[in-house]
This record gives C-alpha cells, sequence and structure tokens, in this order.
C-alpha cells in the first residue's frame, strides 16, 4: 500500500500489476538479447490505457491527475520485467504526447494525439551530433517557404526513431538568432525527406530502440509547426520538466521488485551453514537498498503533488531526478553483490537491471546537468 492514494488508486494500481504480470509475461532475456522492441506488448500497453494516462479523454485519454498517474508507472515499472518497454511508454507519454497537448493546434491534437494514445509510436528528437547537453546550438535547419518550411539535418540518439510513425523534430530558422530560432514541428514517417537508421545496440534498455531521424529536404506544411515560430525553446524546456520529473518513475518501481527479489534470494541461500542474510554486509546492503526505495519515492511523490498544487518544479524535479538515477544504479549494483555469481550471469537477469540503470545517469539531462539545474536554483 502506498500512504496517500485512494483507495480506488490502489485498486486500479494492483489492476494493472496483474495485467502486466499476465499479459506481458514473455522471454525479455531473448528479446533483450537481440535489441528486440515488442510490438505486441507495446500495444496491449496501448489499449490497457496506459499511454492515455495523463492525456485529455477528448484526444483518447483518461485524464488522470498526475500523482494517481505516477502511481501507475510506478507499478508498471514493479510487474513489468522489461524495462526498456516501460521506458519507452513513458519517454513518449512525457516528452511528445505533453508537447503536442500543451502546445498544438486544435488539429495537431485531434490528429496525433489520438494516434499516439491508440498505440502508434511517437520520437522527440532535439539532440544532434554537437548538440546534446548544449541543447539548442543545432545545425538541423528550417527553411521558410511558400506554403511551410524545408527541413534538413540528422538528430541522433533518439528514443523510438526506428519505429516511430509520428515525430516532434526541432530545427533553427536562423542560426544566427541563437535559442529564438528553435522551433518544433510535427512529423509524419510517411513524409517525403523523412527517414530513421536502424536500432543501434547498447549497454541497456536493449529492448527501446534507438535511433537517428535524417531529413532531407523534407517539406512541413506550416500547419505541422508546433507553436509560433522560434518558440522551440519553451516547448522543449516544458517537455524536458515533464520528462525530468517522472521519466525514472518507473525505476522506483524496479527499484521495489529489486529489493524483494534480493531479499528472497539472500534469505534462501546459505554460505557456512547460515543464510547468508544473517551477515551483517549482506543485511548492511539489503538496509541500504530499502533506504534509497524510500528517499526516491518521497521525492517522487513530492514533485507530483507539487504539480497538482500548482507550484514551481524546476528544483524538485531535478533533485528527484538525480536521486532516483544514481540510487536505481546503487541498488542495481548492491542486488549483484547479494547474488554472487548469480548476480554476474545473465541466465539470472540480476544483471540487467544495473545495466538499465546506467542510462539514467544520461537521458532526460545528464546528472552533471541536474547539478547545475540545482546549483542555480540555489543562486550559485
Amino acid at each position: 500500500m502506498l500512504y496517500g492514494l485512494s483507495e480506488e488508486t490502489q485498486a486500479q494500481r494492483d489492476a494493472l500489476i496483474e495485467f502486466v504480470r499476465s499479459e506481458l509475461d514473455d522471454d525479455v532475456a531473448a528479446r533483450e538479447a537481440n535489441c528486440e522492441f515488442s510490438v505486441s506488448n507495446w500495444q496491449k500497453c496501448a489499449d490497457y490505457g496506459i499511454h492515455g494516462l495523463l492525456v485529455d479523454p477528448a484526444y483518447g485519454g483518461s485524464g488522470r491527475d498526475v500523482i494517481s498517474s505516477v502511481a501507475m508507472m510506478e507499478a508498471l515499472g514493479y510487474a513489468c520485467r522489461d524495462n526498456g518497454l516501460t521506458f519507452a511508454i513513458l519517454s513518449q507519454m512525457l516528452s511528445i504526447q505533453q508537447a503536442i497537448e500543451q502546445f498544438g493546434s486544435e488539429d495537431i491534437k485531434k490528429e496525433y494525439l489520438a494516434r499516439l494514445v491508440a498505440g502508434e509510436c511517437g520520437a522527440f528528437a532535439i539532440t544532434e551530433e554537437n548538440s546534446g547537453s548544449d541543447a539548442y546550438s543545432l545545425e538541423a535547419t528550417a527553411k521558410l517557404v511558400n506554403g511551410g518550411y524545408v527541413l534538413n539535418g540528422r538528430k541522433k540518439f533518439i528514443t523510438l526513431a526506428p519505429v516511430a510513425n509520428i515525430a516532434v523534430v526541432f530545427a533553427t530558422v536562423d542560426p544566427e538568432r541563437g535559442q529564438w530560432g528553435v522551433t518544433g514541428f510535427v512529423i509524419d514517417r510517411h513524409q517525403e525527406g523523412f527517414s530513421t537508421t536502424k536500432t543501434q545496440p547498447k549497454m541497456g534498455l536493449r529492448t527501446t530502440p534507438i535511433g537517428d531521424i535524417v531529413l532531407e529536404d523534407c517539406f512541413v506544411p506550416e500547419n505541422q509547426r508546433l507553436g509560433k515560430e522560434g518558440a522551440g525553446v519553451g516547448i522543449f524546456n516544458k517537455a524536458m520538466e515533464s520528462e525530468r520529473s517522472y521519466i525514472l518513475a518507473g525505476q522506483v518501481g524496479a527499484m521495489e521488485r529489486q529489493l524483494e527479489e534480493s531479499i528472497q534470494f539472500v534469505r534462501g541461500r546459505k554460505q557456512f551453514g547460515t543464510p547468508i542474510a544473517k551477515f551483517q554486509s549482506v543485511a548492511n546492503r539489503i538496509a541500504d537498498m530499502k533506504l534509497r526505495l524510500e528517499t526516491s519515492r518521497l521525492l517522487l511523490y513530492k514533485v507530483a503533488w507539487l504539480e497538482s498544487q500548482g507550484k514551481p518544479l524546476v528544483l524538485d524535479a531535478a533533485l528527484a531526478n538525480l536521486h532516483l538515477s544514481e540510487t536505481f544504479l546503487e541498488s542495481s549494483l548492491d542486488a549483484v553483490r547479494n547474488h554472487g555469481a548469480r548476480g554476474y550471469l545473465s541466465e539470472f537477469e540480476v544483471e540487467r537491471d544495473f545495466r538499465d540503470s546506467a542510462g539514467g545517469l544520461v537521458y532526460s539531462g545528464t546528472s552533471d546537468i541536474q547539478r547545475n539545474i540545482i546549483a542555480h536554483m540555489l543562486g550559485l
């Protein structure tokens, strides 16, 4: 039971856990080894309503409040052994869908938001080869022409790009204007001049496709511009605030699952004639994992509460993102230590959490960027 949640939300959370365990129970290890994305499991989650948790019912969502939505995101991470699937769903929910719902025209929302909630994949594309943490130094250009824009450039390291039918892409209308030239566009895969690379293998979250988006004289009608010309910075910042706040909610659920399985293992594993849970070094690691779980959960729900009250999120979102990403990594390493050789072998699926957790130090703003935000908000 999670404190502060209504009985209705608790029941819905429990129902989601049962759904995931019964419907998404496939061979994650085999798919992960081949960097295989499960289209079937993705669609099952969309049909269940997970993609539309935060989306207005007018566009196919359920319009849930942020606290109960976060509880459902956490439950997904707890029940789903495929951390890559959880990450991919939350990434779409919190970036491209939020950007379209908050800044898209009514026509854009009715067309693209409804498709995303129904199960189509979407990509949020700003990163380039030379613009990572320096997000607005874009080389991708958008040239104004009769009836719209012609886009050229290449977006790198884009989550879901290889399977995306829809993308929010940022390009500059004038490099000399710096960040004030950055503009957002909604693009369909079928539009001429839009293409993507194949999935690129990576260390962890291997079931989440990642790749490049290539724009070669891609014409985008003016009515597919997202917001006003030059408003891309505001759109990106708002979407990143949402992503930074809650993208790791699934990892909090994974940390709880990880803790439960570690406790079960150390109670049953014997060395020197006694369960290793009796050894102080092992018990201390379990205690640390519990502490990290509870502090992470408190920070996560504090951010959700602040948003529900209409209060500023910047500082607390950065604190939560930094803490959640680093504690999941630390607890994943402790889980490997507690399992010994079994923790190191892929067969026992313990090491996968460790590899998956490393990505949290990089995506949605690196840990260094989160520290910079925190320092700035403290007046440094």
